[in-house]
């Protein structure tokens, strides 16, 4: 099933189609009313599966997520994964119920179920676009907070109703973020700065370190009653933006678990849902998208986004990319575990409408952006892949420094990096082998370099590599950081 959902994946970036439907269609074959014919009906294991999956996908998205970039827009993304998501739930639920017919317990959980947008979507579409930074920021910020407070609020329809006092679960929301958030930061940090002072005996260790202690951190902000989801984002937040040693590897091998939690789990979704069983709730699930997509989710960010002062036309985009994925689907089946009367019915409305919207929205939106004028055609300079490995006895640090297409480091002389005293090029490796070079060589695109830095200069040396990478020789004299 990997190798074909790995065989799948290259044939959809070639023809355009979201993965997200590639690796459901793997599940519906396989499933009851496939070839294969494979009954599954497990609920309550999807549910933890499905939560499982989202842990490693948000700390794969928190490790991947540059605080600088998202650092200037976290008030807009904290107010629009909070005001902003209650506006969207409470607008597609007035849809639900009203034009659709649903009860009003029954359009509230699929009111807040569709409302979050999927970080592992979010992340794999954006991150191959190129768009203006606040875009970019905001709208990650806002997959990784928004999941915490959606949880809740199904969990809350689904074991009372309606809620009568409002304010109170208004409350217990704020209460359960704030405990989320704290145990996040303390844990984030307490792992980063154990790492930085802990030599393990072998390279490989370090990734999984950093994957255990975000587990680590979803589970100690659930037991407190916290936001485990949110705790386990902010705490790879932390641990992706603090230099770690081996980062480079740290992000393959988040990578490549990530990638393993999505083909699992929407092959598991694949399984779950029952094909003959959706025609009646394809009109539904189309009616209550088109009010999702065209009104409750640019009213959001328009309410979210008013103190800000945020363009229209990014804006606009906002509200477009506002991408669905497993999380909806995911969610959907905690009414079916606690007993909601129609959740089978408010499963197949969700993954029709993430379904039929994802093929919409995702393939769409770098026309959209484009018709926005809000695409940057000739990208920003490409990121230089650093990875550092603590020399104790020397109290110093080994930067390995690969200068990858696009980076303006090609063509500068090794003199010209102007590296802080302590930190020297000591090796080049360019077409498979290796010199020391000269204050006169020429670095070119391909090379690998091996840095050797003092650790009272290790942070400016690589802060003057990425500089230079990304502005060439005159990086420091033009200002740019």
């Amino acid at each position: 099933m990997l190798l074909v959902a790995v065989v799948a994946v290259r044939l959809a970036s070639r023809s355009g189609l979201p993965t997200l439907l590639v690796y459901v269609g793997i599940g519906v074959i396989i499933g009851q009313d496939g070839v294969f014919g494979f009954t599954f009906d497990d609920v309550q294991l999807t549910q933890v599966l499905g939560y499982a999956a989202l842990v490693v996908i948000l700390a794969e998205g928190g490790l991947g997520t540059k605080w600088p970039q998202i650092r200037p827009v976290v008030p807009a993304a904290a107010v629009l994964a909070t005001v902003g998501l209650l506006v969207s739930v409470l607008v597609t639920a007035a849809a639900a119920h009203f034009a659709v017919g649903l009860g009003w317990r029954q359009a509230l959980i699929i009111g807040a179920v569709v409302s979050s947008t999927d970080a592992a979507a979010v992340f794999s579409v954006l991150r191959n676009m190129s768009l203006p930074r606040r875009v970019t920021g905001v709208l990650e910020a806002e997959s990784g907070f928004n999941d915490a407070p959606v949880v809740i609020l199904v969990v809350a329809f689904s074991t009372s109703g309606p809620v009568e006092h409002w304010y109170q679960l208004i409350g217990e929301i704020g209460l359960e973020l704030a405990i989320g958030a704290a145990i996040g930061v303390a844990v984030g940090w307490i792992g980063a700065y154990g790492l930085k002072r802990v030599a393990l005996p072998a390279s490989g260790l370090y990734p999984i370190a950093v994957m255990a202690i975000a587990v680590c951190a979803y589970a100690a902000g659930a037991m407190a009653h916290g936001s485990g989801f949110l705790s386990v984002y902010v705490a790879s937040l932390i641990l992706g933006n603090a230099k770690l040693p081996h980062r480079p590897a740290t992000r393959g091998f988040a990578e490549g678990l990530g990638w393993i939690a999505q083909i699992g789990l929407f092959v598991l979704l694949g399984l779950l849902v029952t094909p003959h069983e959706l025609g009646d709730d394809i009109v539904p699930a189309i009616v209550i998208g088109l009010f999702l997509t065209l009104l409750a989710r640019p009213a959001s960010v328009i309410v979210s986004l008013v103190p800000f002062r945020v363009p229209w036309r990014e804006q606009a985009l906002m509200s477009w990319a506002g991408l669905r994925g497993a999380v909806p689907i995911v969610l959907a089946t905690i009414p079916m575990v606690a007993g909601v009367d129609d959740s089978r019915r408010i499963f197949n409305i969700v993954f029709v409408l993430v379904i039929i919207y994802t093929l919409i929205q995702g393939p769409t939106l770098p026309w959209v952006a484009r018709w926005l004028r809000l695409g940057n055609s000739n990208g920003d300079a490409a990121d230089l892949g650093i990875e550092s490995a603590p020399l104790e006895r020397l109290q110093g640090h080994l930067l390995s420094v690969a200068i990858p297409k696009g980076s303006r480091m090609h063509g500068v002389e090794v003199d010209e990096l102007r590296l802080p005293q302590g930190a020297a090029v000591m090796l080049v490796v360019r077409d498979g082998s290796s010199f020391v070079p000269l204050p006169s060589t020429m670095l070119r695109r391909g090379d690998e370099l091996l840095v050797v830095a003092t650790d009272p200069v290790r942070d400016s040396a690589e802060e003057r590599l990425r500089a230079v990478g990304h502005g060439g020789k005159l990086a420091g004299w033009l200002g740019s950081q």
